[in-house]
């Protein structure tokens, strides 16, 4: 399969693999008792360390006194929003934060893995709430899908080939992507409020 065409991609991570599927596993009997014991134990330090990151903060001031550019605008900041910054890693945060220091590398490495996707997963999920809610959405019978940004040429020609009367059928129209709905979505919700 390719990933363009999975649903939510940005949840379907290799990092996050195990996070996903071994409690599957577990639940459908197919995990060993090894495996199980090390993902108990991985979850509880993933949930330590995202709990831990969470809890420390800083006012602006005292991170650009530590040497982080941020604004100054009174807000205080957590280690995993900091986490998200272009270049802060784990051991960036440790002078400031030194219970950081005692992260497993593979934890602290999740941790940013999980602060640099965050922003994005909130949007995707924006995004799947909005399908969701709009899934009966009738679409014009004379949409013009050549005049939809974000469109690839393969999706417009499906489309207008297929001529689906709702939201929810474009959907179920092979090779139709989720950021081709999202597109399709806000281009007649911007009609409509024309």
């Amino acid at each position: 399969m390719f990933t363009s065409r999975c649903e939510y991609r940005l949840t379907l991570r290799a990092d996050n693999a195990d996070q996903r599927l071994t409690p599957l596993g577990i639940a459908w009997g197919c995990v060993g008792s090894d495996r199980q014991a090390a993902w108990t134990a991985k979850e509880g330090a993933l949930a330590d360390a995202r709990a831990l990151a969470q809890t420390l903060t800083a006012t602006p001031k005292a991170l650009a006194a530590a040497g982080f550019a941020v604004n100054q605008d009174g807000i205080r900041r957590c280690a995993m929003d900091m986490l998200a910054y272009p270049g802060v890693r784990v051991q960036t945060l440790v002078p400031l934060w030194p219970a950081l220091n005692h992260l497993k590398p593979d934890i602290a490495a999740q941790l940013e893995i999980d602060a640099l996707y965050a922003g994005y997963l909130d949007r995707q999920e924006a995004d799947i709430r909005a399908f969701r809610r709009d899934e009966r959405l009738r679409l014009p019978l004379d949409l013009d899908y050549t005049a939809i940004g974000g469109l690839s040429a393969e999706v417009r020609q499906k489309l207008s080939t297929a001529q689906p009367t709702t939201l929810g059928a474009a959907a179920r129209i092979s090779g139709i992507t989720p950021a081709a709905l999202v597109a399709l979505l806000r281009h007649v919700r911007r009609q409509d409020a024309a």
